[in-house]
């Protein structure tokens, strides 16, 4: 079925077609994914909390702890840790987005469906399994595997100077966004660092760079403004997780400032979760993509203050 946020969004792009996107996909989950996803460490994962904000994590596991038992269900042997938003958010079927990350190749693989937690584990019954264009995606090694456990949620309504220059220093996050009718999503931006900016605690915005047309990400925030991002500090384990409002500006004027951008998202924060540790692994410095546009030299932030 074709989904509206989608259609309307290819719309005002002037990209795509009434069966580009979404109807494209159905949940079938092919060899080649399967065993795709049965190497990987790393995911990203969308959904609401009890208050119906919507949030994304990263989880993490060894080779096999995304295991995808048969055509339709994936299993994901983690669970987010405790104080991260979506630690309780599945205990009944909900909504899910799941991204499978190989930062080492640059390939990630998409699944949207159902999950329902399973002591530590969550069962994703898939609705829609794609491959997933790999443009924007930095190259990074695992360096370590620290058996450190996470540290204590850190909570407020907005970002502190030093969590503003971490969102600024980065070359990746991940999204998550959920249509009531369609489900959640998740997927990922990256660029240059630099390419997100923090123009005040509450206020991020970055370029939209073409992309495979689908706007399933847009789409969905098209129809419901309410979204999860996600940062991870790739050398350390932590995470910067917010919660708010997208909205997305087509103003010419405002994206021919931006190098590459077709138009630019703002995200309005209402909440924010840091957990220092969250995740386990320890990665390389990033061998960029070659087809990150440049990004402006000004900066927004310039703390002393640890994080």
């Amino acid at each position: 079925m074709p989904h509206a946020g989608e259609q309307e969004m290819q719309r005002k792009a002037g990209e795509g077609g009434p069966h580009w996107g979404s109807p494209m996909f159905d949940g079938d989950i092919p060899p080649g994914f399967r065993a795709f996803m049965a190497a990987q460490r790393l995911v990203a994962i969308s959904g609401e909390d009890a208050d119906e904000r919507v949030w994304c994590t990263v989880l993490s596991g060894p080779p096999g702890f995304v295991d995808a038992v048969d055509e339709r269900t994936v299993v994901l042997h983690a669970v987010p840790p405790d104080g991260d938003p979506l630690a309780e958010a599945f205990r009944e079927p909900r909504d899910i987005g799941v991204v499978v990350m190989s930062p080492e190749t640059a390939r990630r693989v998409r699944v949207n469906g159902k999950a329902t937690r399973d002591g530590d584990r969550l069962v994703v019954r898939t609705e829609q399994v794609l491959g997933n264009c790999p443009k924007y995606l930095q190259v990074r090694d695992v360096t370590a595997v620290v058996a450190d456990p996470p540290g204590p949620a850190r909570v407020g309504a907005a970002l502190t100077p030093a969590q503003r220059a971490w969102v600024e220093s980065a070359d990746t996050f991940f999204i998550g966004s959920r249509s009531p009718a369609d489900g959640a999503d998740a997927s990922h931006r990256g660029g240059l660092p630099g390419f997100v900016t923090a123009s005040a605690p509450d206020r991020l915005s970055w370029p939209d760079y073409p992309g495979n047309s689908f706007f399933m990400t847009l789409g969905n925030i098209e129809l419901n403004p309410k979204a999860g991002l996600v940062f991870l500090d790739w050398a350390t384990g932590s995470t910067l997780q917010v919660t708010g409002r997208c909205g997305v500006d087509w103003r010419a004027r405002r994206a021919a400032a931006l190098p590459g951008a077709q138009r630019v998202v703002d995200f309005h924060v209402e909440r924010v979760v840091q957990i220092d540790g969250a995740s386990p692994l320890r990665w390389s410095a990033p061998r960029y993509s070659r087809f990150n546009p440049p990004v402006p030299a000004q900066r927004t932030t310039t703390p002393e203050e640890p994080r």
